[in-house]
């Protein structure tokens, strides 16, 4: 598929958690609050990680290694179906509803390996994560569309003289 190529997917799951630490647990819907992330999560705030994303794909993979795992288990705010996230870079934008998303960073640095990887021997969460930003807030669903826009559409024209 072409980089630059509009996709097009769905919110197959949206996952929150009121403390830090603590395992997210799904809902069937959430507000996105722009420059802070999901309302009531706690990882939302003034930072680069307001949102975090992962691919349905991502959590089947892991189940074909023999995990029993539901979305929201990487502790991923909106697990997406149909969406290839491997081609978004950051600067990257995703479309749900009126709310609008920037893809802030790719994968992360686990310090510690996770209850996952001890299990599986892998976790899929710091090669295939993304983090983002809520540029434009609003409401978001279980099964809403998804539109991931790379950042080349959204360059300006240049000015006519």
């Amino acid at each position: 598929m072409n980089r630059y190529s509009e996709q097009h997917g769905t919110i197959h799951a949206i996952s929150i958690s009121r403390k830090k630490g603590t395992v997210k647990v799904n809902v069937p819907s959430a507000l996105l609050l722009p420059h802070w992330g999901i309302e009531g999560d706690a990882h939302a705030g003034k930072w680069h990680r307001q949102v975090s994303l992962l691919s349905m794909d991502s959590v089947r993979k892991m189940r074909a290694k023999g995990l029993n795992i539901r979305p929201g288990a990487f502790a991923e705010n909106l697990t997406l179906e149909n969406v290839d996230l491997s081609v978004l870079r950051i600067g990257d934008q995703l479309k749900i509803g009126s709310a609008l998303l920037r893809i802030t960073q790719i994968g992360k640095e686990c310090h510690t390996r996770c209850a996952i990887y001890y299990a599986a021997g892998d976790c899929v969460m710091p090669r295939e994560g993304l983090f983002a930003e809520v540029l434009e807030g609003g409401p978001i669903h279980v099964n809403e569309p998804v539109t991931l826009l790379p950042a080349s559409h959204l360059e300006l024209e240049p000015e006519r003289e």
